[in-house]
């Protein structure tokens, strides 16, 4: 984007990445912010990425496991008004406990995020078919 602009969220295509996942994005020059809906029972594994991330919760309840497999493994409950602050390079997962619809900010902005990566064949956690969406 090299110039001012509106945007309106439901006017923008959204894609499915992963089953129970909606994701809708506009992305900039030096940041990616995504309005998601997790559905219910939305699992993903855990991941890290050299992007900084935010995840901001707008309604509904989602758990996240942070630095799983070291010392320093928590697992944190986030709910609406809630925010979730990711230094590069910091693994992370997260479950859905209800249906909850997030912001996700991204910097810089990429086009491959950790539901995009997750496809892991034969894990049935993971289950983008190869090629498809939802």
């Amino acid at each position: 984007m090299s110039e001012s602009m509106v945007m309106t969220w439901s006017e923008l295509p959204a894609d499915f990445p992963m089953p129970l996942i909606e994701r809708r994005r506009v992305v900039g020059s030096q940041l990616m912010i995504s309005k998601v809906r997790l559905s219910k029972g939305f699992r993903l594994a855990t991941h890290q990425h050299t992007n900084e991330q935010m995840v901001c919760v707008l309604s509904g309840r989602a758990e996240f496991v942070l630095d799983e497999g070291s010392p320093s493994e928590r697992r944190v409950m986030l709910g609406a008004g809630q925010v979730l602050v990711l230094p590069p390079g910091a693994p992370h997962g997260c479950v859905a406990h209800e249906d909850t619809d997030i912001l996700d900010l991204f910097s810089p902005p990429s086009e491959k995020t950790g539901v995009d990566r997750a496809y892991v064949p034969g894990d049935p956690q993971s289950s983008r078919p190869p090629g498809g969406s939802r």
